[in-house]
């Protein structure tokens, strides 16, 4: 092997030590503002004490996006001279502090002069100030902790300017030039949190002062709090009554000066008999009872009024509560100490958010131990509410269901006496008093089993919920919002309203106001049979108000007979046999006349000739050759008619009739309900003779009339005519399917009846007084009842 003869590189010489250069004093103080101000909320503090060390009583507060691109706060306290504005914010220019030895008399909350000077160094800052003495207010801007121009071109000496007495700070852009600090902060909704909570908790530790707090925009603050308040009452403001019920409230002093006073939420907790007592230290606090759970603990510390976080504190009161609380509970604690200043080291945080002070264990236990018996005292009586019932009644102790017992026996006596005509009264029991309810309590009257309701209007059955298709329905034919009735398709009668369509038509407003007035007594003479006479002695004299009240606040029970369109309803303790054909014929007639000119369709897919449908009724109508007319002549005229006609029953009633005379749509009157088609051509027959097209008022009460007939659930034939044989040469197969489609109609029908119709009448029907000469009757009445088997 041959040895490398080239030369290695000579190694670099080691690097010597960096050069010490003196910073600039811009990114001094950029430096020092970042240690100050960490984000709004901090900024929010020190400008509240501020206020605060400026006599105050009211603080208003306004924010906009979390407090980043607008921090206001106003005052109105003693203001800042005008002569001391260009030296406000530089930093260390205080008016709380001037020699060292001052710190350990220190009763204010700031003293270092850094917190405006931070913010002109990270914020557009403005401060507008007025003194007693000043005949106006002041307003000046800053930068970097000089005063800068209000505007471009301008000096930058304060300018005169109109303003009430105290102090307005306002803080733009916050961290404008830090990128690095504004990308770190949360969105502007939890700054604004972290704001509201600095509000709440100086609010509370000063009920002296009224504290507003609101985003810039809202009508209303999100923290208000009055005056001349106090802690107690700050508190229930704030965290509500729920919390604030549950509180207690001591006064803590020295062990070896007196013990520490304890007392329930609004007493008075001082010591009177202990007249040496050390006033070294004292302590304030309010605190929750183990009633109170919740799933985080709220601690506020104010130590000499300054908020600050004391861990050692937080977690002997902590330990207190494990004893109490459940697992995973927590509890709500605000304590107030007050120390010697000269016990106190304010100076050893940036922020002020912790302080040292002398004697801190013995302090915290004392304040630990105080609270602990304050909890044992409480907690010797639990109260817990639990429930028995399903309606959510509270359960009864033994005394009270033995003296139920005895109360429930005495009226079970009276009642069989008042049944057989005895003077009976539930004040008083036999015994003597034994069974009077006592004086806290008063008696309930009793409700006899003759004045039971033993039905409910929120009960739904489960064929409810599942809609019988009518066989002449498909699903997809609806036009715009659909068919109602679609199979599979639940009822939307409860969330659909039906509002009243807006129509400037004389006539169609004269015809609503007869309605309201229930004076329109004109009702086309219907094929219903009247009610079977044999109820004519139990014929009701009710008003239509009264007869409104029984169709709202009605119990289905059943369908009598459907080829009558009778049907039986509960109100109350009364039975009501109802002729619903009549009822329906007026709802109807109200429902097509307030959605008059805005009616839903039904469109018909085939769409089916006007013609064909017209001359199968002209055939089956008997009268036709009393007129005089051939019956391809009377249904020429009808068509004709129609015809002629089309826009306006298309415009006003959602008829529609295509040019080559077909039937395309139908009105839609109430969803979820299908009209039977079969009566199809004898509504369409029924528009020629029977609607009167020469008046305006008269023609569209008539035709809405015709139409509330053509939806009225009535069988097409008599009941001689639905009960006779088929003919012998019909296919069995073919009368079977026509009984099973019959079937079907009548289960859809009565299903329509039920859950459609009668909860449409309950909603919309405004009765006339004409529907009560014949067509609702009442045919038992439990009271009625109950004597009549007590005669037997």
């Amino acid at each position: 092997m041959v040895a490398s003869t080239s030369a290695r590189a000579p190694s670099p010489p080691p690097p010597g030590p960096r050069p010490i250069r003196r910073l600039q004093e811009s990114v001094i103080n950029r430096i020092a503002a970042g240690e100050i101000i960490h984000r709004p909320a901090s900024a929010l503090k020190e400008l509240i004490e501020n206020s605060l060390d400026a006599g105050a009583t009211s603080i208003k507060v306004t924010v906009k996006e979390g407090g980043m691109k607008l921090l206001q706060i106003q005052d109105n306290g003693c203001g800042i001279r005008k002569e001391d504005l260009p030296i406000l914010a530089e930093r260390f220019t205080t008016s709380k502090l001037a020699t060292f030895a001052d710190l350990s008399r220190l009763t204010t909350y700031g003293f270092r002069g850094e917190a405006l000077a931070s913010m002109s160094y990270v914020s557009n800052l403005t401060v507008v100030t007025k003194t007693k003495a000043d005949s106006c207010a002041w307003k000046a801007c800053y930068a970097d902790g000089a005063l800068t121009p209000v505007k471009a071109g301008a000096t930058s000496d304060p300018k005169p300017c109109a303003g009430n007495d105290g102090t307005t700070i306002t803080v733009e852009n916050l961290f404008y030039n830090t990128p690095t600090r504004l990308s770190a902060l949360r969105g502007s909704s939890e700054e604004y949190t972290r704001i509201i909570d600095v509000v709440t908790r100086y609010a509370i530790h000063n009920p002296l002062v009224s504290f507003t707090c609101k985003k810039t925009g809202s009508p209303s603050p999100d923290v208000s709090t009055p005056s001349s308040s106090t802690t107690e009452q700050a508190i229930r403001l704030l965290y509500g009554q729920t919390l604030a019920k549950e509180l207690l409230h001591v006064t803590v002093i020295p062990a070896s000066k007196g013990k520490g006073k304890a007392s329930a939420a609004h007493q008075d907790a001082s010591d009177d008999e202990d007249e040496d007592v050390d006033d070294s230290w004292s302590a304030e606090a309010h605190f929750t009872n183990a009633n109170y759970q919740a799933k985080k603990m709220t601690f506020l510390l104010f130590i000499n009024h300054r908020l600050v976080e004391a861990s050692r504190i937080k977690r002997a009161l902590e330990a207190v509560y494990n004893g109490v609380l459940a697992k995973g509970a927590a509890p709500f604690v605000y304590l107030s100490l007050q120390i010697d200043p000269r016990s106190v080291d304010v100076n050893v945080h940036p922020t002020k958010k912790e302080v040292h002070f002398l004697d801190e264990d013995a302090i915290i236990e004392r304040i630990a131990d105080v609270v602990q018996d304050a909890l044992i005292g409480q907690s010797q009586s639990r109260v817990f509410e639990y429930q028995t019932l399903l309606t959510g009644g509270i359960a009864e102790s033994a005394t009270q269901k033995s003296a139920g017992k005895r109360k429930a026996r005495a009226d079970d006596e009276i009642a069989e006496e008042g049944a057989y005509g005895h003077a009976a009264s539930h004040d008083s029991t036999p015994g003597g008093s034994q069974g009077a309810p006592a004086a806290s309590q008063p008696a309930k009257r009793k409700v006899y089993s003759q004045h039971k309701v033993r039905t409910s209007l929120q009960e739904r059955t489960l064929d409810s919920m599942f809609p019988i298709a009518h066989p002449s329905q498909r699903p997809g034919s609806g036009d715009g919002d659909g068919m109602a009735g679609t199979p599979g398709t639940p009822p939307v009668l409860r969330g659909k309203e039906i509002k009243e369509s807006q129509c400037y038509l004389k006539s169609v407003k004269d015809l609503r106001s007869i309605v309201l007035k229930q004076n329109h007594h004109r009702t086309r003479a219907l094929s219903f049979l009247p009610i079977p006479s044999i109820f004519a002695a139990y014929t009701l004299t009710h008003t239509a108000a009264e007869l409104s009240e029984i169709l709202a606040k009605h119990t289905f029970v059943g369908i009598v007979d459907a080829p009558r369109c009778l049907s039986l309803v509960q109100h109350g303790t009364r039975l009501y046999l109802l002729n619903h054909g009549a009822l329906a014929a007026e709802l109807f007639y109200q429902l097509g006349l307030q959605q008059f000119g805005d009616l839903p369709r039904i469109r018909l897919d085939p769409a089916p000739g006007l013609r064909t449908l017209v001359a199968l009724a002209v055939d089956a109508e008997e009268g036709v050759a009393q007129s005089g007319m051939s019956k391809d002549a009377v249904v020429d005229r009808i068509v004709d008619m129609l015809l002629e006609r089309r826009d306006m029953l298309q415009e006003y009633f959602s008829l529609g009739i295509s040019a080559d005379g077909r039937v395309e749509t139908l009105p839609m009157l109430l969803r979820d309900y299908t009209p039977n088609l079969d009566k199809l051509p004898l509504f369409l027959m029924r528009l020629g003779p029977q609607v009167d097209w020469t008046d305006e008022q008269a023609c569209f009460d008539t035709f809405l009339r015709e139409l509330a007939s053509f939806y009225v659930p009535e069988p097409l034939l008599p009941d001689e005519a639905r009960g006779a044989k088929p003919p012998a040469d019909m296919d069995v197969d073919a009368d079977a399917d026509a009984r099973a489609a019959d079937a079907q109609t009548e289960k859809a029908t009565q299903w329509q009846v039920q859950h459609v119709l009668f909860p449409a009448m309950a909603r919309y029907l405004v009765p006339p007084k004409s529907l009560l000469e014949r067509d609702v009757v009442q045919v038992a009445d439990l009271p009625d009842l109950y004597r009549v088997f007590e005669r037997c």
